[in-house]
């Protein structure tokens, strides 16, 4: 099976067997990941730019390493070093940048439809590396690599999303992904952080931790998105986390053998403890490992290989 569209823009239009052509093509780039030579020549000759309008450290260093890993040349801009400080629109930079001849645009932008709109206008694939609050397909790929590697399987799943739900792109593009694999998923929050009409996605909505955890499989804990406005809808930090941080205790709950994760940057003491983030359930690290296999899959069908 070849991957048949030109860019990754999201999840919401994956088939859940396009799916599993990017999962079972990262589980053989894992290991080149844990060679001593950490390189393969599959993607020599090609360019891929990573275009970063916000801050990341997991996601634009492991396209950074994934790309590299794959014998491609790699080139980083950012936003406060781009022309668009200048006045430059979006448009006119990729139009730019594609007049270099690179491979693929990876793009992380504060607006919601950006990759969106460099698809529509370059002939470059286009990878969203997370556009607002929208989507972040990357993120949510690797976290289904993550949970079928430690469950061994996707179908049927309990899954419980904690945190900023409304703000948060993550949340948007694993449910969008872990539907299709018919998973019971419940978003916890409080009721400012989770958006209208969540029910229509086809997710279970709880407004208590204990109750949301009860009985589940996977635990996903999401961070205050304080440069969405999160901090503005909840009527303080240390209140939030009382009532929605994730201790030892409140793992009773759940399944035996749940795990934990989160797509980062942890806020300890707030979203998450110490001792879950580093204690035996967590995959917190295994997801970051994971991302540069899964996101070589993408760059590596992305630019026709095949399975």
């Amino acid at each position: 099976m070849s991957w048949p569209y030109k860019d990754l823009l999201g999840t919401r239009e994956l088939s859940k067997e396009e799916i599993l052509l990017i999962l079972h093509t990262a589980e053989s780039f894992k290991e080149i990941s844990r060679r001593d030579i950490k390189k393969v020549p599959t993607l020599r000759g090609k360019t891929i730019i990573t275009a970063f309008y916000e801050p990341s450290t997991r996601t634009r260093v492991s396209f950074e390493i994934a790309a590299k890993r794959l014998s491609a040349d790699t080139i980083s801009i950012s936003g406060t070093t781009s022309s668009a400080v200048k006045g430059e629109t979006l448009k006119d930079t990729g139009k730019n940048l594609e007049s270099m001849r690179p491979d693929v645009i990876v793009i992380r932008h504060s607006m919601p439809g950006a990759p969106h709109i460099l698809a529509k206008a370059l002939a470059s694939s286009i990878i969203n590396g997370g556009d607002g609050a929208h989507e972040h397909p990357t993120q949510a790929l690797l976290d289904l690599f993550t949970i079928r590697e430690k469950k061994g399987g996707l179908d049927g799943l309990k899954v419980a999303i904690v945190g900023d739900i409304a703000h948060s792109r993550v949340a948007r593009s694993n449910i969008f992904a872990m539907k299709k694999f018919d998973m019971d998923v419940t978003c916890c929050g409080p009721p400012t952080m989770i958006p209208p009409f969540l029910e229509d996605l086809g997710v279970n909505v709880e407004y208590k931790l204990d109750k949301a955890l009860a009985d589940k499989d996977v635990i996903m804990m999401l961070r205050i998105q304080k440069e969405r406005g999160g901090v503005s809808v909840i009527p303080s930090v240390k209140e939030y986390a009382m009532l929605y941080s994730l201790k030892e205790e409140h793992l009773q709950k759940a399944n035996n053998g749940v795990i934990i994760m989160h797509p980062g940057p942890m806020n300890r003491g707030i979203e998450i403890s110490d001792a879950v983030a580093d204690g035996p359930y967590s995959v917190i690290l295994d997801q970051v490992e994971n991302g540069v296999a899964v996101r070589m899959a993408i760059l590596f069908l992305l630019l026709g290989g095949e399975s």
